[in-house]
Formats: structure tokens, C-alpha cells, sequence
């Protein structure tokens, strides 16, 4: 009898872990069970084809089942859920939701890609009907029927992080007013309160109500209530951010990391031999302080799944970690943060000068220049870049690549304004504005202010 491996979980992690060990076994059987209908698709597009960027919910599916199936014999059995693990035993209990029935599938080794699922917190009214999750293709579909049948008047988003803020302009795009709380000091948590004010002047400039510091203690038809008001809503979107989907793994007895995450080693392997996790359920190393993290990204899900996939088809592969570099639009206002923000800076127990400038992202005289505000920090004394914010007009989001990968390399600031960026007056000024802000904290390391 031929080497079983069961991947569980369908999308980016698990996938790309199927198809790495399929090219490297062509002998071995691989099963991937996934609870949806749905395999390796981009729930990071759910909100354009909300706003109307994309026409069909099927543009969001990369490959489906039955190409898994023909191209890489991997037996995709969708509709199917894993609802136990015996790592005894070294088999799975599955339930076939479509027929009602549950069956035991041994296997030799185990891959979790079980991703993350959506925080709902204990607040009344939180499971009517016109409450909505963004998590997969099934919520998608949910929502756009709600919204092609044309009765939603008032939208709140109910959350002020990457989806909760794409969401909100995908509605505003259709014409909906839109109502954004936030429990927190200000919208995107992630970056510090100088770049995130930004973007709350930029919502409001686009017709956004944004409610910072507010509790939302209720639902019910027609509104969400908060701790300070009422707000009107026939349509509620969910968007508290997720956390790792690790009950299975939990229950197995595996090691679990920061937030509940599935505890694996540079090469994807769990606490258990021949057990092993990617993507959203499980943790990265955050390169810039060493720190175990949770990340949720697709780009981290299908770099893990890859690195994975070619250690259980017997390669060798390590997954180096994160910075945690993310982009996102408001609209014309295009935000990018990567490297650790100010409190994660003084957390970690760095001593770090800010260098933070605002330009224009093309030569002030070329036509279509817009503002762009970005912010460097650099360590004290070695003057290494920690991490970097940015917050401008079109051709802004996308320089934070270049920040990424000065930190991922290590560089100094002194080491980043060496670097021969291109230049031309329809895409920068002579010193892209990276290097303008490089210059920035590089004189207050040497004492020039």
C-alpha cells in the first residue's frame, strides 16, 4: 500500500503544499479535505467583487477541484470537514456534509491548513441574518446577494482593520452610505496614530462616518448600538480580524505558539512526527525582533505551504519568516506598512529614531503628483531599518516592497540611500521618497536633526 497524506484545508497553505509534495511523490496518495466548496481562491478579493471590480465570484478561484483532481491526482474531497484527529492511531474522523455521514481516513503523514477564523465576540444580536462575515466564498456569495437585490441603504463595518476599511469603500463605491466603528484609538491599528489619523481624515473626505473609541453592545434589525449611540444599518459586516483556526491541533495535543497558533519549526513541522502546519493556523517568526508571531496573510500562507510541501515530499526547504509587510486602498489613499510600528519597537526594547518626511510620489511638476507621508524607523546607533509606514496617493502603497526588503536584508539607513532606485518625473522625484525618509532619520542618528 502506497504513503497517504491528508491535507486538510483547501486553499493557499493546503494546496500548495499538495501539489510541492505531488511534484516531488509521484507515488503517493494525497487526499485534501475541505469543508467549503471552494479550492485556492482569494478571500483578499472578496471585497473588490463586493464593490464591483469583479464581475463573478468564479474570478476569485484560482484553480478548483476537478484541476487538482486532473492535474496532480490529488483527491480533493470538498463539502468534507475533519472533525477530530488521532495522532495514535494517525487517522482523521471526517464528516461528509453533503451526505450526512462520517468516516475514519488513515494517513501517514498530516498537513493542517486549517487557516483562521473570524472573530465574533459575545455581543447581542451578532448571528441575525443581516450580520456578515467576510472569511471565505460562501460568506462572499451571502453578501452579494444582499447586495445585488438592491434593499441595503446604510452599511456599518463593525471594525476599522485591512478588510473592515475595503469593505467600507467597496459600499461607498455603490453608492451606500457606510458607517465604520472602531473600540480602538483609530483605524488600522497596526500603524502608529500619526499615519493612521491619515486615513481617518481620508474615510471621512470620502463620505465615511468613522466612530474611533466606541463599543458596539448590540444588533438588532436596523441598527448597531455602541456604548456612546445608535447607529442606522440594514447590513452589518464583520470585521474584528481573525484568529488561528487551531481546535484540531489543540485537541491533538500539538504545541501551540502566540494566539492560540500552531507551534512548527522553520520547516513547517509541528511538535509531532510527520505532522505538519501552514499558512493562517499556525506561526511565523517576525525577522526584525526573533519573536514568535501570528500572521495572517495569503502571501505568508502560500510561501509556508510551498516549504512545507517539499519537506513531506522528502526536499528540503526552510520558510526564513515575516515582516509583516500588508498594503491597502481607501479609495485614492493607498496605505503600506512593514517591520514593526512604534510600540512593537519599544516593546522589543529597541532605541530607534523616526525619520519621517511628505512628498509627492512623482516630480512636483509632473502632472498627477499626488502627497505621500512616509515614516522610517531606524535603530539607534547601528542604524538598522526596523520597519517603515506609508500612507499616500497612487504609486505610494507599492514602495513599501523596497523598505521590506532593506529590513529583510538587514540594511541600514545609510545602506538604503545607496540604492539605485529608478527614476523618472511620472513615477518619482531624483531621491524616491523612501530614500528622502532614509536621509531624514540618518541625520538625526549623526546629530544633524
Amino acid at each position: 500500500m502506497s504513503e497517504r497524506l491528508v491535507v486538510i484545508g483547501g486553499d493557499a497553505a493546503g494546496m500548495s503544499a499538495a501539489t510541492q509534495a505531488r511534484r516531488l511523490r509521484p507515488d503517493v496518495e494525497i487526499v485534501a479535505i475541505e469543508r467549503g466548496r471552494w479550492t485556492s481562491y482569494s478571500a483578499c478579493g472578496i471585497p473588490y467583487l463586493v464593490g464591483g471590480d469583479v464581475s463573478s465570484l468564479d474570478q476569485l478561484v484560482a484553480r478548483s477541484p476537478q484541476e487538482f483532481r486532473d492535474r496532480h491526482r490529488i483527491d480533493v474531497r470538498t463539502e468534507h470537514e475533519v472533525v477530530g484527529v488521532d495522532l495514535a492511531a494517525r487517522s482523521a474522523e471526517v464528516h461528509d456534509r453533503v451526505h450526512g455521514r462520517s468516516y475514519t481516513l488513515g494517513f501517514d503523514q498530516l498537513h493542517l491548513a486549517t487557516g483562521a477564523i473570524p472573530r465574533r465576540p459575545e455581543i447581542a444580536g451578532i448571528d441575525l441574518p443581516h450580520v456578515h462575515g467576510v472569511q471565505d466564498l460562501e460568506d462572499a456569495s451571502r453578501l452579494l446577494a444582499e447586495v445585488r437585490a438592491g434593499t441595503v441603504r446604510r452599511v456599518a463595518v463593525l471594525g476599522g482593520g485591512y478588510i473592515g476599511l475595503e469593505l467600507a469603500e467597496a459600499f461607498v463605491k455603490r453608492g451606500v452610505p457606510v458607517t465604520v466603528v472602531e473600540r480602538g484609538p483609530q483605524l488600522l491599528g497596526q500603524i502608529d496614530p500619526d499615519m493612521g489619523a491619515l486615513v481617518s481624515d481620508a474615510c471621512r473626505r470620502h463620505g465615511i462616518t468613522v466612530l474611533c473609541r466606541e463599543e458596539v453592545v448590540g444588533i438588532e434589525e436596523g441598527a448597531v448600538t455602541t456604548d456612546q449611540r445608535s447607529v442606522p444599518a440594514d447590513l452589518v459586516v464583520l470585521g474584528f480580524g481573525v484568529e488561528p483556526n487551531s481546535r484540531l491541533a489543540t485537541e491533538a495535543g500539538l504545541a501551540l505558539g502566540p494566539r492560540g497558533s500552531i507551534a512548527v519549526d522553520r520547516t513547517q513541522r509541528t511538535s509531532a512526527e510527520g505532522v505538519w502546519a501552514a499558512g493562517d493556523c499556525c506561526q511565523s517568526e517576525m525577522i526584525v525582533t526573533g519573536a514568535a508571531v501570528h500572521v495572517a496573510l495569503g502571501t505568508v500562507a502560500n510561501k509556508q505551504g510551498r516549504v512545507a510541501g517539499i519537506n513531506i515530499g522528502g526536499g528540503y526547504a526552510t520558510f526564513p519568516g515575516v515582516v509583516g509587510t500588508a498594503v491597502t486602498k481607501l479609495c485614492s489613499l493607498e496605505v503600506g506598512r512593514t517591520g514593526v510600528n512604534e510600540a512593537e519597537a519599544r516593546e522589543a526594547g529597541f532605541g530607534y529614531v523616526v525619520g519621517r518626511i511628505e512628498t509627492t510620489t512623482r516630480a512636483g511638476y509632473y502632472p498627477g503628483a499626488g502627497p505621500i507621508t512616509v515614516k522610517l524607523l531606524a535603530e539607534r546607533g547601528h542604524g538598522r531599518v526596523l520597519g517603515a509606514q506609508i500612507v499616500g496617493q497612487e504609486g505610494a502603497a507599492k514602495r513599501v516592497d523596497v523598505l521590506a526588503t532593506a529590513i529583510t536584508a538587514r540594511m541600514t539607513v545609510e545602506d538604503l540611500l545607496g540604492l539605485d532606485l529608478s527614476y523618472a518625473p511620472p513615477f518619482s522625484s531624483v531621491w524616491d521618497p523612501v530614500q528622502v525618509a532614509a536621509r531624514r532619520a540618518l541625520g538625526l542618528l549623526e546629530g544633524r536633526g
